[in-house]
């Protein structure tokens, strides 16, 4: 290919681009998470009811249908943001080449502001449970359809350009987890109402969306972009000698005119199938990699106890500190390395093999101090058990999965590339449903 002519990436711009795209790709729905809490106490806590029949048998009653709600929330929550996240990656991984990548990109973070902003508005409405319920639910399909499209768009497009550049948007991604769980410990720390703190959370995530959209308008005017955009619309690589001498009569002659996203370029048509025959070791690793994560986190690892503790700070913050900032920085950090250093390579063995043996953390966990339990000992009672653990279980999620999501649109040309990263997409949200599924499973083993 022509990378040797490639524009420099100034100021790495495009890389910044990429990383706040990712950081606004999962930045809400984990505020949206975090604010959990918050939405379970609108369930518990209904404004209407309660004065005029202070009977036993009215308020048994109305507490039913609280608890029935409150405490499928998050069983409702997890189906109801799985399985759109799955459908609507499947449906991109075919369609993306019938809908313009500006509309998908940009179509899909309006849509998704618009949820957050009427989330922030609802915090301020007294309203009844059912229907709070209700809505409550059909915005988390909402986001996660839209979430879908935006995510597999995201890594599509960054497929196109050098590998380093699904890093950015592996990182914001791991910086969004990070920033949730910060947020989630200072509003513990301040002693915050619930609503006060979801306000905030979902007005800062109407920002960040905004700053996310503002960044992508820009990102046509990158010469640097301009460049892989414009190698990848040339179709599949035939006279190499061709390209160049167009590649520098283009250079010579005057800038390149800004890429219009929303043009359909006349691309060459590409099998889904065909590109998965040669990307299905990455996919099928990066889908793994999501299994045994969302499998035992935060399922197991959130009900695992300090022995250290005495009901002291240590014991509240053991779980927001150790659980999930630890596991948020250190997937971070692991998403991060690969800008700097990507081993194993994209065709050697151990990349599958690490991969692999990341199954071994499932039971580790479950030999922690996790309570309550029925079947299993505990094993590794002490704290700096669970945070070592914790510590390498989150860096391996982080590292090998970005190499995977980094390596697959590699192994295809470039005209294939954007289909490859959508396909790459569509395995990590199978990795995730598959996850939540069997995680139910792994904690009533212990």
């Amino acid at each position: 290919m022509t990378a040797i002519n490639a524009p420099r990436d100034q100021y790495k711009a495009v890389w910044i681009i990429f990383f706040i795209l990712g950081l606004g790709t999962l930045l809400p729905w984990n505020f949206f998470i975090t604010a959990t809490m918050y939405f379970t106490s609108r369930l518990k806590d209904p404004p209407i009811v309660i004065s005029s029949n202070q009977t036993t048998n009215g308020t048994s009653g109305d507490e039913e249908v609280r608890n029935v709600l409150e405490s499928t929330f998050s069983n409702v929550m997890t189906l109801c943001a799985m399985v759109p996240l799955l459908i609507f990656t499947c449906l991109n991984s075919f369609i993306h080449q019938r809908i313009p990548q500006k509309l998908r990109i940009s179509g899909s973070l309006a849509a998704i502001l618009v949820v957050f902003l009427l989330t922030a508005v609802l915090v301020k409405l007294d309203m009844a449970p059912v229907l709070f319920f209700s809505l409550t639910m059909i915005k988390i399909v909402c986001i996660n359809s839209f979430g879908a499209i935006l995510q597999s768009s995201l890594f599509g497009l960054a497929g196109m350009l050098p590998a380093s550049y699904t890093t950015p948007v592996m990182s914001g991604q791991g910086l969004a987890g990070t920033f949730a769980a910060l947020s989630m410990i200072c509003a513990l720390a301040s002693g915050s109402a619930l609503q006060d703190s979801a306000f905030g959370y979902f007005i800062t995530a109407c920002i960040v969306i905004v700053l996310a959209m503002m960044s992508y308008l820009a990102l046509p005017r990158m010469e640097f972009f301009q460049y892989y955009m414009e190698s990848n619309s040339s179709g599949p690589p035939g006279d190499e000698e061709n390209k160049m001498d167009l590649l520098s009569k283009d250079s010579a002659a005057e800038k390149r005119p800004v890429v219009n996203m929303m043009e359909d370029e006349a691309k060459p048509s590409v099998s889904v199938f065909t590109i998965f025959k040669q990307i299905w070791a990455m996919a099928l690793s990066v889908c793994f990699i999501f299994a045994v994560t969302i499998g035992t986190f935060p399922a197991v690892t959130v009900d695992v106890k300090s022995t250290v503790a005495d009901r002291g700070a240590w014991d509240t913050y053991f779980i927001p500190v150790s659980c999930f900032l630890l596991f948020n920085l250190m997937d971070w950090a692991g998403r991060s390395l690969t800008a700097v250093c990507m081993w194993p390579g994209k065709d050697s063995k151990w990349l599958p093999i690490l991969v692999g043996l990341r199954i071994v953390f499932i039971p580790l966990f479950m030999l922690t101090n996790v309570q309550p339990r029925n079947y299993l000992p505990v094993l590794f009672g002490h704290d700096a058990w669970y945070i070592i653990f914790m510590v390498f279980f989150a860096f391996s999620n982080g590292y090998l999965a970005s190499l995977c999501m980094c390596f697959g649109p590699k192994k295809v040309p470039q005209h294939e590339a954007e289909t490859a990263g959508a396909i790459m997409a569509f395995f990590l949200a199978l990795g995730l449903a598959l996850g939540a599924a069997v995680s139910f499973a792994f904690r009533a083993l212990v």
